[in-house]
């Protein structure tokens, strides 16, 4: 099994439900040395899920101050790779190690990086 932390839309349900065929169960947490910009959608497919132009987008800055929360879903190879279909070119998936002690995949913009 999988570790994916969300902070923005696939923490929506019909995103969830589009992506992953099912609504996900996760626990909070919260991710250090992030901020959160955002990143305009053009795929028509992610547009229609979320229903949003704008979604949200970490920008690491490496400060223990700055903090970012959300949600880590226990997933499967299978649905990361839904996961990574639906962040399509806009995000890089990175891992990191979360206030928990949990290690988790999270996407942050790629042209932010």
């Amino acid at each position: 099994m999988e570790k994916l932390f969300s902070y923005g839309t696939l923490q929506l349900e019909q995103v969830q439900l589009d992506t992953f065929g099912r609504l996900l169960e996760g626990q909070a947490d919260t991710l250090q040395g992030y901020v959160i910009g955002e990143v305009e959608i053009s795929d028509a497919a992610v547009l229609k899920s979320s229903g949003q132009r704008f979604h949200p987008a970490l920008i690491k800055t490496g400060l223990a101050t700055d903090t970012v929360t959300g949600t880590i879903f226990t997933i499967t190879a299978e649905e990361l790779a839904n996961a990574d279909n639906y962040e399509v070119n806009d995000y890089v998936r990175v891992e990191e190690i979360f206030s928990s002690g949990i290690n988790a995949w999270v996407y942050v913009a790629k042209s932010l990086i």
